[in-house]
């Protein structure tokens, strides 16, 4: 008989007898199944009962026993007495120890010795024995589930101080957006995705490839400098679920975001709106699209002039950035074709992120930007004062327009 139909054999026969056997019969005729088996039983026996080795071996004990000495035990199902008492039992402070160790700051002692280490489960272990409390590190962690605590990682919420119109100006640029999509007019939303480094380099994520020959990447991540960085700077035509990125290879500038922009129009946009006499533009309010950087608006003058159309703004407000849809509707499919893959050169890059797609239609196109940024510009009073630039009322810090100067 092979060892999978008997596991299945007894596995089928102890479900249908563990519960009307107590612990003696129970090991017992355990024992008896590994006994009928031989070399081998039982460790099959555990197998297929979950009962553990030492058990079904006491119950072989049990029955070398003379037939007079099983009768006289068999009246009780242990021994008076028996069984390890749980610790809560004979340890009343166990519990209120751990829980200081565990949230020193809001149930016990806030110079706690663990308060600044790495609470794991042998730590705790350690500390608690050293205070007189005997536990193993097991023990600890049935303590603590049983206590309604679990493993838990950070949590991104906390966004810091909400601006009093935030709400408002969220509902102001869906106006906008509803306005241009009425009018058959572009609106995109723009942002600089994470900066990556160019190279053999760990990718978060995992991808099929042969057992037991994953990607051989470097253990450091310092910047090769032959190979730079890649800074991917996006564009999401709202209307038409389409992107376009431009992968730079030197600075996030306002200049680069802009060229990016010009980039995508020429690209993509002219030909999907013809009639086109404006662009709506939302961004986030900080980075190289800030509401405050002068450069950003004395580049988009640039591009309202080369384009030939209005340009209305709106930016996000503060701590507002993962609201901009090209974050949830772009770089997250994006992140996730590249997962687990080195980004071993810029061509990879650009190839990578061309070829995002998913099953809502998105098209993505991508190129490398190979220009150079000054980071240094100096945007003086009177060259801003020259921007055919026009604040709407509504914050007109955030909401804005450019024209064409010709």
């Amino acid at each position: 008989m092979d060892a999978t139909h008997c596991l299945g054999r007894i596995r089928r026969k102890y479900r249908s007898l563990h519960m009307v056997m107590n612990e003696r019969l129970r090991r017992q005729w355990a024992a008896a199944e590994a006994r009928d088996l031989g070399w081998g039983g039982v460790t099959v026996v555990a197998q297929a009962t979950g009962l553990s080795r030492t058990t079904i071996t006491a119950g072989l004990r049990e029955l070398d026993l003379p037939a007079r000495q099983r009768a006289a035990e068999a009246a009780r199902v242990r021994r008076s007495g028996g069984g390890r008492h749980p610790l809560i039992q004979t340890d009343a402070g166990l519990r209120a120890a751990l829980e200081a160790l565990i949230e020193p700051t809001t149930r016990g002692d806030p110079e706690s010795p663990l308060r600044w280490t790495c609470k794991s489960l042998r730590r705790l272990a350690e500390e608690l024995t050293g205070q007189h409390h005997p536990i193993s590190p097991n023990s600890v962690a049935a303590l603590l589930h049983e206590a309604g605590y679990s493993l838990q990682a950070n949590r991104k919420t906390r966004e810091g101080a909400s601006h009093p119109d935030r709400n408002a100006q969220f509902e102001h640029i869906n106006a906008w957006v509803r306005q241009f999509q009425e009018r058959d007019q572009p609106a995109i939303s723009v942002d600089t995705k994470k900066k990556e480094l160019v190279g053999d380099f760990r990718n978060a994520g995992q991808e099929w490839r042969p057992q037991g020959q994953p990607q051989e990447v470097r253990v450091h991540d310092f910047l090769d400098k032959t190979l730079g960085k890649a800074i991917p700077y996006g564009v999401y035509d709202l209307l038409n679920n389409q992107g376009w990125v431009s992968v730079g290879i030197d600075h996030d500038t306002a200049q680069f975001a802009t060229n990016s922009i010009r980039r995508w129009w020429r690209e993509m946009g002219r030909r999907r709106f013809p009639r086109a006499r404006q662009l709506l533009i939302t961004a986030d309010g900080g980075g190289s699209n800030g509401s405050r950087c002068r450069l950003w608006k004395v580049s988009l003058q640039i591009l309202a002039d080369d384009l030939g159309l209005q340009l209305q703004v709106c930016h996000f407000p503060p701590g507002t950035s993962k609201w901009n849809k090209i974050e949830h509707r772009l770089f997250s499919f994006i992140t996730q074709n590249w997962r687990g893959r080195p980004l071993v050169s810029h061509e990879a890059i650009v190839s990578l992120i061309a070829s995002t797609t998913t099953r809502t239609g998105l098209v993505v196109k991508a190129a490398l930007d190979e220009e150079h940024y000054d980071t240094a510009i100096k945007i003086a009073d009177a060259e801003l004062a020259r921007l055919r630039l026009t604040p709407l009322p509504f914050h007109g810090e955030w909401n804005y327009t450019l024209s064409p100067r010709r």
